[in-house]
């Protein structure tokens, strides 16, 4: 889904970047005010900072977008209730309605994974894409279990702590364990005879 298209890609680092400002300042911002006016912060903050990737690419980022939209819904539950529980169990629904989500293509047959990772240029075999599609759905259950774990046997400051230091660097390490997975199927499928589907 793209909106314009007079706009660049990010490199990687610099949309990582740009994704780890929000969290940051809710870190920060839970540390000197307490977990509610830190939820406040982060909606505007992930707000901000998804619009600073449309001015940037001038495309609609599909992932940053329903990030967006749920942390401001949760966000606003946890505000109006008055109740951090709600921003609280945003990162395990948004880890089950990702891995629904990836589930829900696969049922259809639809490869999600390959439409989110094609557009930065990596042609694999349907069987890869499979592959990775699965991982990713496992991967996605297991981050919504840790966070369970995490909200119901720790801290407000130790959830905090693992949402902002905890889900990124996992969800980045995860994707690099990938990496062997998408350069063999590269390589096979630049082998003549072995295009990708």
């Amino acid at each position: 889904m793209t909106a314009g298209g007079n706009g660049h890609a990010l490199p990687g680092h610099v949309r990582t970047a740009i994704d780890f400002v929000p969290l940051l300042v809710f870190f920060v911002a839970n540390y000197l005010w307490g977990i509610l006016p830190a939820t406040g912060v982060l909606v505007v903050a992930t707000v901000i900072a998804t619009a600073i990737l449309w001015l940037a690419e001038r495309r609609i980022p599909p992932i940053p977008v329903a990030t967006a939209v749920l942390v401001g819904f949760f966000g606003a539950l946890t505000l109006v209730f008055d109740d951090a529980f709600f921003i609280k169990i945003k990162p395990t629904v948004v880890s089950l309605l990702f891995a629904a989500v990836l589930a829900g293509g696969l049922a259809r047959g639809k490869l999600l994974v390959k439409y989110l990772f094609g557009a930065a240029g990596i042609q694999l075999r349907d069987a890869a894409w499979r592959v990775l599609t699965w991982r990713w759905i496992g991967f996605f259950v297991l981050l919504a279990v840790l966070n369970e774990v995490v909200w119901r046997s720790f801290s407000t400051d130790t959830w905090v702590s693992y949402k902002v230091f905890g889900i990124l660097p996992l969800t980045l390490l995860f994707a690099g364990l990938q990496m062997p997975l998408i350069l063999r199927e590269q390589k096979a499928a630049s082998t003549p005879g072995e295009s990708p589907h």
